[in-house]
């Protein structure tokens, strides 16, 4: 898979723009943090960041290792401590779901952890995905912790729902913030997979795969794999691949109040392997648009809608709950289908 296959691996190869310059500021100062609290969305490269500050405190050829000379932080991924991260077989670097060990006991075995000394590195690392997931149990022993680390530890804590951390833990990690991927960096990313594997495809191309990644390294990633395993090289190709070509079309059949025609298109859509979820997402957009166009929120050139603001905000309501239901249905165009034609019955009565 492209994602785990280009994972990056040192910090200059970190796609998230934002979060590498604000590592590099932080690993090039004298003092390292005891504790780390990556935040952001999932697929911007937080679990893969805090494997790279793993490998850069613990590597044999860098400025943390007492045998170096040098002022670079970049893990070197040549010695015996960065390969061994890399194939996550490192007895110091200590790496654990909270998703799924999220309890007291999980904790103090965690802990019970950095009463060790490293064997092979300079730091004991310990990872905790999903932090949020921690019980407040768990959250009360890890606090004790952080108040008083050990000096050979490290604390990288990656949360995708920073609200749900008590401010307690908060305020003694070092707070860097992922964000969302935007498609600048995302772009930047594709064309990185794209060289390695020798994929010939143009800018516009990969600009749209990034525009419809949800923000997500990961998804880009993933959608970009897909596409190259069907050969698919061209805009409209894409477009059709990811459900938004012929977008219009439908809209201005619904518009048109015509059940028949629209459904005929959704049939076609259907046929031709359409994604329904970002069919829903780009109509969905359109139809917000319109909706602060017309209560003077907006000024954009997008032409006008004939439906009424009435008919708008019944037809993102059904669109929003068909998109709920994508997931469950055993048919993946029954969802749309059914909220066309509720729309259809209640503006016509």
């Amino acid at each position: 898979m492209f994602y785990l296959k280009y994972r990056p691996q040192t910090f200059s190869e970190i796609d998230n723009l934002q979060a590498k310059e604000t590592i590099s500021k932080i690993l090039a100062s004298k003092t390292l943090p005891h504790a780390f609290l990556l935040v952001g969305q999932k697929g911007t490269g937080k679990t893969s960041t805090a494997r790279i500050i793993a490998k850069a405190v613990n590597c044999l050829n860098n400025k943390f290792s007492k045998n170096s000379s040098t002022k670079s932080f970049e893990p070197c991924n040549k010695c015996s401590n960065c390969q061994s991260i890399g194939l996550s077989s490192f007895t110091d670097v200590i790496e654990m779901d909270a998703a799924s060990n999220r309890g007291i006991e999980e904790i103090k075995n965690l802990i019970r952890e950095t009463s060790f000394l490293p064997m092979s590195g300079g730091y004991r690392v310990f990872i905790i995905d999903e932090a949020h997931m921690i019980t407040n149990e768990g959250f009360n022993a890890l606090l004790k912790t952080l108040e008083e680390p050990p000096d050979s530890a490290v604390f990288i804590l990656a949360t995708t729902n920073l609200e749900k951390l008590p401010k307690t833990i908060i305020s003694r990690c070092l707070k860097i913030n992922f964000g969302k991927a935007n498609s600048v960096d995302i772009l930047s990313m594709l064309k990185r997979i794209s060289k390695a594997e020798n994929i010939d495809m143009n800018d516009d191309s990969l600009e749209l795969i990034a525009g419809h990644s949800e923000n997500s390294f990961r998804d880009a990633s993933k959608i970009f794999e897909e596409i190259t395993l069907q050969k698919i090289k061209s805009v409209e190709e894409i477009e059709k691949f990811l459900g938004i070509r012929g977008r219009n079309d439908l809209i201005e059949t619904i518009e048109k109040k015509d059940l028949k025609k629209t459904l005929v298109w959704i049939n076609n859509f259907s046929q031709n392997g359409g994604d329904f979820k970002n069919l829903i997402e780009d109509i969905l957009n359109q139809l917000h648009t319109q909706l602060m166009i017309r209560n003077n929120i907006l000024e954009s050139d997008a032409k006008k809608s004939i439906l009424t603001l009435t008919e708008i905000s019944l037809l993102m309501k059904l669109l929003i709950e068909a998109y709920q239901n994508l997931r469950n249905s055993p048919i993946d165009s029954l969802p749309v289908e059914i909220a066309l034609i509720e729309f259809y019955n209640r503006i016509s009565s």
